[in-house]
Formats: structure tokens, C-alpha cells, sequence
């Protein structure tokens, strides 16, 4: 007779061993499973800071723009046992009057953007797209430096609907920010310039 074996269920990471990491490292917790990445290349990072500065002036400043937003690069979101670092987020101060005085945010934003890479892209659209579906993200935007695309994503029934799709050096609008223009093009850059 044959021993039926019992399947121990792999150990969930915890949030030591997040904060242990090397500093070269960001370092996520998606269904218990310790997800690590590179900090950014150049391409990465330049799209990042271009389009937080394109829609931090308007949305969050209010220059230019209508503000009310709390425009946040990086920041560590906790979500029960989830810890998700998009590379930007925004909350509307209707529902974040102020931003909490802790290292990490447990509201959920209303936007996300997460700048994919080859090494992030699969992890960004398949690990972690669904987890802000689950905590009621509105918007989220996928943008590839190196493809010289964003997808625009709104949360309709608790799935993501394409509401936008954009290449090479438009000028868009794009929501939940499309109250303004964002020139693409100013997010690119070649390798080696």
C-alpha cells in the first residue's frame, strides 16, 4: 500500500528578507513569492522621470493642469500579504488627502504605470496586473522605453479594458491624465546618446 504524501506548501517570503535585500535590487512580494528585479537601465529610468515630471506639474502641482493628485515615484504599496513597487502611482487627494508619514502605502492608487523592461514585462502584465485589478486600481499604464509604446488600461468590472494604445513620438491623451497632452517622444531615449 502506497503512502498518499502531503504537499507542504512552499514558504511565504516575508517582508525581512524584502528589506534584506542588497540595495542594487527592488525587491516585491507577489502571492508570497519573493520577486526580485535590477534597479533600471537608463531607458527605464528616463521614461519614468520624464513622464512623472509631464503629469506631476499639472496633476499634482497644478500647473498647467487641474492638480488634485498625488503623483509618487516607487512607492511600496502593501496590499495584505502583496508588496508591489510600480514605478509610478497616483491618488486622487479626494480619497489620500495627505500622504501617510510611512515607508509604504496601504491604499490602493487610482493609477499605476509600470515602465516595462525584458526582464519585468512578464512579471508586470501576468503577476501583477491582476493583484491591482483586485485592489480596485482605476487606471493602469504599461510603458516600453524600448518599444516606444504605452497601453492605457481602465479597470471596467473588476477586469482590464484596452482604452488606448500608442507608439513612437504621438502626442496623446491619455486617462485618467487627459486633461493635457503627453509628447511620447520626450520619453525615449536611444542606447549609447
Amino acid at each position: 500500500m502506497l503512502k498518499s504524501m502531503s504537499s507542504v506548501p512552499p514558504k511565504k517570503a516575508t517582508y525581512a528578507e524584502l528589506v534584506a535585500l542588497p540595495e542594487h535590487l527592488i525587491g516585491e512580494i507577489l502571492e508570497g513569492e519573493l520577486i526580485t528585479s535590477p534597479r533600471p537601465t537608463a531607458p527605464h529610468a528616463t521614461a519614468t522621470s520624464v513622464l512623472g515630471m509631464d503629469i506631476g506639474a499639472p496633476f499634482q502641482r497644478g500647473r498647467g493642469g487641474p492638480g488634485g493628485w498625488w503623483i509618487i515615484d516607487e512607492p511600496e504599496l502593501h496590499f495584505a500579504d502583496d508588496v508591489l513597487v510600480p514605478d509610478l502611482a497616483g491618488w486622487r487627494k479626494e480619497r489620500m488627502p495627505q500622504v501617510p508619514n510611512q515607508a509604504w502605502f496601504e491604499l490602493a492608487p487610482d493609477w499605476i504605470c509600470e515602465v516595462v523592461s525584458p526582464s519585468t514585462a512578464r512579471i508586470d502584465r501576468i503577476r501583477k496586473m491582476p493583484i491591482y485589478a483586485r485592489q480596485g486600481v482605476a487606471f493602469a499604464w504599461l510603458l516600453d522605453p524600448l518599444q516606444r509604446t504605452l497601453e492605457v488600461y481602465g479597470l471596467r468590472d473588476q477586469q482590464w479594458v484596452v482604452i488606448g494604445s500608442h507608439e513612437g513620438n504621438a502626442v496623446v491623451r491619455a486617462e485618467p491624465f487627459d486633461a493635457i497632452e503627453l509628447e511620447l517622444a520626450a520619453l525615449w531615449i536611444d542606447a549609447g546618446e
